[in-house]
């Protein structure tokens, strides 16, 4: 075996247990090198490799990309699975994250079980990735570049060719005159990685011709950092994380150096499906971790609302804000709720003798529970019954002939009551989240 490249991917393949290949195929010059020269390898064959190919609808020609590699696939007798994605635009995050964001997710759901997905990043692409990282102030994580190999879904994530650079594929691609995608938005230096690597990466290596090596040691001595803190911070995790309310202890939290609480922040949120905060968001948090009693802190970023409540730390999907002049007449069936939960009477069938009017909290309100002798804010009563700050304005309000009889399941009126008493069934709330 002569050719570089394919001598490179077979020592690699014997170096990794006998799992089943995907490559990750773009149609581009490196994904094109990979997936070809993996065809090349018996040993690649005989573990079924196969192509996934995103089409992310973003350029006009992208449906003749997706036509084009599965052509390409075809002529290398390698099966190739065309996935169409929607791009989420305007949600806070750049183009480049919203459409790696719909590319990981069609992937992670395509992937077999114990399968490893094979990206062509390389040594340019790292070093890009690594300098885009410190300008948004990552830590030792962060800095410590992409790795050769995670869990992804089901399977793993390999970066076969992360040690070789970006001209070794394009020499093979020359070598081999294989037709590839030239996607135009790779020229775009709006886009932060494009800008980095046609006008500021050659000017670096003009005046340190050595940069590309002295940012790899540096992501190395990152990475071996960052491994060590994390056996740190996980035994502090255990030790923070409640798995019931899936909540953080936020005083302990807080008392953790910054080279623990940063990446423990971050798994916990990663692992509920969140994305992390922004250096200042981190810093909010803080300040909000020693915010007064009665105060309900809550820091949002894109996608995520985070509140300090019980001194500890909760952290929920972003949702848009409930409609404060929502109502619904209800008669006791199911009624699905804006927070996306739901009101619904435990006796399935019952009927109300008299029609509510569901609505949503507007302020100021009172009910004078039945058995009490006293009327109650709902701000008081919601207090003393700890229920969670996200999940007081999305409470449902029942009320008859204008009059609050019953709060949810919560609360009720001697009116209320004897009106569900009558019924012989009772009101039953599910929250959204």
């Amino acid at each position: 075996m002569n050719d570089p490249l394919q001598h490179h991917l077979d020592a690699a393949l014997a170096s990794m247990p006998p799992a089943p290949l995907a490559v990750a195929f773009s149609g581009g010059p490196d994904s094109t090198a990979l997936l070809h020269a993996l065809a090349q390898l018996p040993e690649a064959r005989a573990r079924g490799l196969r192509a996934l190919h995103v089409d992310h609808g973003l350029h006009a020609d992208s449906a003749a990309w997706a036509e084009h590699c599965r052509h390409f696939c075809d002529a290398l007798d390698v099966a190739c699975t065309l996935l169409r994605v929607q791009v989420a635009q305007g949600g806070g995050k750049g183009l480049e994250a919203a459409a790696r964001d719909a590319r990981h997710a069609a992937l992670v759901e395509q992937l077999h079980a114990g399968e490893y997905l094979l990206f062509a990043h390389h040594r340019d692409d790292q070093v890009e990735t690594v300098l885009l990282k410190l300008l948004r102030g990552a830590g030792p994580d962060g800095l410590g570049g992409m790795r050769a190999l995670r869990p992804f879904g089901r399977g793993q994530l390999w970066r076969p060719v992360l040690d070789l650079a970006r001209q070794h594929l394009r020499d093979y691609v020359d070598r081999h005159r294989l037709d590839a995608i030239d996607d135009p938005s790779n020229a775009d230096t709006r886009l932060a990685r494009n800008h980095l690597r046609h006008e500021i990466l050659p000017r670096l290596h003009s005046h340190w011709p050595q940069a590309t090596d002295s940012i790899l040691h540096s992501a190395t001595l990152s990475r071996a950092a960052a491994d060590a803190l994390c056996k740190q911070w996980l035994l502090a995790f255990d030790a923070l994380h409640d798995a019931a309310s899936s909540s953080l202890d936020a005083r302990g939290w807080l008392a953790l150096m910054p080279a623990l609480r940063e990446p423990l922040l971050d798994h916990w949120l990663h692992a509920r499906g969140l994305p992390a905060p922004t250096t200042a968001q981190r810093r909010q948090i803080e300040r909000q971790c020693d915010a007064r009693a009665g105060q309900l802190p809550c820091i949002r970023w894109a996608g995520v609302e985070l509140h300090i409540w019980k001194q500890r730390l909760w952290a929920l999907p972003a949702r848009p804000p409930l409609p404060n002049d929502w109502q619904h007449a209800w008669h006791g069936e199911p009624l699905p709720l804006p927070d996306g939960g739901e009101l619904t009477l435990d006796n399935p069938g019952t009927r109300l003798a008299a029609p509510l009017q569901v609505r949503l909290r507007r302020g100021g309100e009172c009910i004078k529970p039945a058995g009490d002798a006293h009327t109650r804010e709902l701000r008081d009563l919601f207090q003393q019954a700890q229920l969670p700050p996200w999940q007081r304005h999305a409470c449902p309000l029942l009320y008859l002939d204008h009059e609050l009889v019953a709060v949810a399941d919560r609360w009720a009126s001697a009116r209320g009551a004897a009106m569900f008493e009558l019924a012989g069934a009772r009101a039953r709330w599910r929250p959204g989240r």
